[in-house]
């Protein structure tokens, strides 16, 4: 793709006021992500359009307010039936109802830019959903707050913010790594996964690599980078 010309795009601002994303590198444990991964922001495209599956590259800056833990009862169904669920319910005991810690995030703001005709026609699409809107899991519901045509232009330095860039995309020195998934396919079996820089303050500006600048965000000069599935 170039990054020498100016690019159309719709920029949809969304706010969740709650949201968790399990880090799935920590088998066993709930660590969460700081951010919402692209694939559960490519989940939430499809939702919209109701199609299997929403692969255009796109931007996206998140962050939140706040942050806790919160206590899940789980109810895991043995295969063999040695511990049967009665009413959704198992007893307690190994291998039935436990209880896990699960951190999530609270007051969750994201916004993506969807580029050119394809990210036209998904933006379209949030005038009326076809499924309901949620970030991640079934219960953390999301809300659309705006959705604008915006002209992305070509950046050597831009305000870096949180948004989340790939590794080469800029020098921060205090910008986090986090591995996250990129895509899943339709039958869930398989995941892309890739490394993805952000930062937990947000940086103001800084030089940036493979870049486009949208001057009419809030935050005056974003650096955002374009993601691929």
């Amino acid at each position: 793709m170039s990054y020498t010309e100016p690019l159309p795009a719709w920029r949809l601002r969304f706010y969740a006021p709650l949201a968790s994303f399990r880090d799935p590198f920590f088998p066993g444990l709930t660590r969460g992500l700081p951010v919402p991964p692209p694939s559960t922001v490519r989940g939430l495209l499809a939702a919209a359009t109701g199609a299997p599956y929403e692969s255009l590259a796109f931007a996206m800056v998140a962050w939140s307010e706040g942050e806790g833990v919160d206590a899940e009862t789980y109810h895991p169904i043995d295969a063999g039936g040695a511990n049967p669920a009665v009413s959704g319910r198992v007893r307690a005991g190994k291998g039935g109802m436990t209880l896990r810690m699960r951190p999530f995030l609270a007051e969750v703001h994201l916004t993506v830019w969807l580029p050119g005709a394809e990210g036209a026609r998904i933006a379209r699409a949030f005038r009326r959903p076809v499924w309901g809107l949620r970030l991640g899991r079934s219960q953390d519901l999301v809300h659309l707050q705006e959705r604008v045509e915006v002209t992305l232009v070509p950046a050597t330095e831009a305000v870096v913010g949180s948004a989340l860039a790939p590794t080469t995309g800029h020098d921060v020195p205090y910008a986090m790594a986090h591995r996250m998934a990129a895509s899943v396919s339709t039958d869930r079996l398989t995941s892309r996964w890739a490394d993805y820089l952000w930062c937990d303050s947000p940086a103001g500006r800084y030089p940036v690599r493979g870049a486009y600048e949208d001057t009419s965000y809030q935050r005056e000069g974003q650096a955002l980078w374009l993601l691929d599935p």
